[in-house]
Parts: structure tokens; sequence; C-alpha cells
């Protein structure tokens, strides 16, 4: 990794506690680096399950809602009810 064009195979990783040449404002400031970094890994997670629940808590309500539309639209006790208005109207 030292000569241009390298590259490393991984990142190292430090700990700021026992890194010699560090002072107590880099070493602040790399808390609050790692401590956002972890906010919006946790942010992004949440979104993605939210929208996850919000789809399917969609898909059911439009499934009931669908569901409700056919079953009413089976049900023909109405038209026996009118049909028998109708011939009640016919005799009188």
């Amino acid at each position: 990794p030292g000569e241009p064009g390298e590259t490393a195979v991984f990142a190292r990783r430090i700990d700021p506690a026992r890194e010699p040449g560090l002072s107590p404002e880099q070493r602040r400031l790399m808390a609050q680096v790692e401590l956002a970094q972890r906010q919006r890994a946790l942010q992004r997670r949440l979104r993605s399950r939210n929208v996850l629940l919000a789809l399917g808590i969609g898909a059911v309500t439009f499934g009931i809602y669908g569901y409700t539309f056919y079953s009413v639209s089976q049900e023909r006790f109405l038209d026996e009810l009118e049909q028998e208005a109708e011939a009640a109207r016919a005799r009188a």
C-alpha cells in the first residue's frame, strides 16, 4: 500500500484509545463520526422495515376492501325483496 497505484486488501481498524499519536480532540471527533455512522445505518434499516410494513398493511387493506366488494356483489337477497315488492305493486 505504500506505492502509488497499490490498494490495501482491507482497511486497518484502529482503537482510538490505544493510538499514541491522537489528541483528545481527534479521539472525540472519531467517536462522533462512528456514532453518526451507526445512526445512519440504523435509520436505513428502519426505513426499509417501515416500507415493508406499509406495503404489507396496504396489501391487507386492499384485500379486505376487494373481498368486501366481491361478497356484497354476490348477495341476492335485495333482488328477491325488490321482486316481491314489484309483485305486490302489480297485485295492488
